[in-house]
């Protein structure tokens, strides 16, 4: 027995369209995926998956379900053998079945859970503060950056004061917030913001939730680029930025261009390249590299 609480921590680490894309080529139409069912014969795709939902239903022959039930479907394989196959995917390992398994469980997934859920809130503070800021407009106006380009990476900007994030969290030494990296302490104890008067880029996975943050100091200062720290969520090795940006252009192209920072796929984004993404900071991965593959025949 595996605990529930496993299973849905699982499901919320895993992307379904990225799974059953690396399976059945899928195709955008609105807010779904689309394909030929793999389940049954058809000429016209009547099989979709729904991201947000993290979901898949056949309207021809009814199948439906989550990842796990997918893998399970297509490999006709067994509950465990699915199991195994996504935790390795997501670089999880499958717990013991006991007491403390369970109940260790249950906190990581409301672990996660809360980082996402500050994120998303940090990312629409941050998001706001752009709008509001003439000195972050000034800047992105200096490097030729266009409004609709900002609106589409959705791009922000960290005030420079230490404890912006209080206006937005009630309690500023939620350690969620320290999990998630948008919070740090001093060695007297002092809770400050990670983030200060820097461009932000949020990092979004193919789910589409903001997972990290990279900030650009404005200015002079030190250091020039600001990363989240790995946390729950995020492992640099395994993200690629822009890459839910430009996932229609890549199945047009059916090619990516891998380029070094933020600024270059925005760049390139905004003069129509829009096949271009970047690996945050560090080397080119296996991941990386495995990820793109499941996108594109050509990088």
């Amino acid at each position: 027995m595996i605990p529930e609480s496993f299973i849905q921590e699982l499901l919320l680490r895993t992307d379904i369209v990225d799974l059953i894309d690396s399976y059945v080529p899928l195709k955008k139409a609105g807010a779904n995926h689309v394909a030929c069912c793999p389940f049954h014969s058809e000429k016209t795709p009547s099989f979709t998956v729904n991201a947000g939902k993290q979901f898949y239903h056949c309207f021809g022959c009814g199948a439906h379900g989550t990842a796990i039930g997918f893998l399970m479907a297509y490999s006709g394989g067994g509950f465990i053998e699915a199991m195994k196959d996504l935790a390795a995917r997501a670089g999880m390992r499958i717990p013991e079945d006991d007491a403390r398994g369970e109940s260790q469980g249950r906190g990581d997934a409301r672990k996660l859970t809360d980082i996402t859920e500050a994120m998303a809130r940090a990312a629409k503070y941050y998001y706001e503060q752009m709008k509001r800021s003439e000195r972050a407009i000034a800047y992105l106006k200096a490097r030729g950056v266009q409004g609709e380009v900002v609106r589409k990476f959705s791009v922000g900007y960290a005030p420079g004061a230490w404890q912006n994030l209080s206006a937005v969290f009630e309690n500023y030494a939620d350690p969620a917030l320290q999990a998630a990296g948008l919070v740090a302490r001093n060695d007297q104890g002092q809770f400050y913001d990670r983030f200060r008067d820097r461009i932000i880029y949020p990092i979004v996975n193919q789910k589409g939730n903001v997972i990290a943050f990279g900030g650009r100091v404005i200015g002079d200062g030190e250091p020039k680029y600001l990363n989240s720290p790995e946390t729950p969520l995020f492992e640099k090795g395994r993200e690629v930025y822009g890459l839910p940006q430009a996932r229609a252009a890549l199945r047009e192209k059916n090619a990516a261009i891998v380029v070094e920072g933020y600024m270059d796929v925005i760049a390139l984004s905004q003069h129509g390249v829009a096949t271009a993404v970047a690996t945050l900071g560090t080397a080119t991965t296996e991941n990386h590299v495995r990820k793109l593959f499941r996108q594109v025949d050509r990088v």
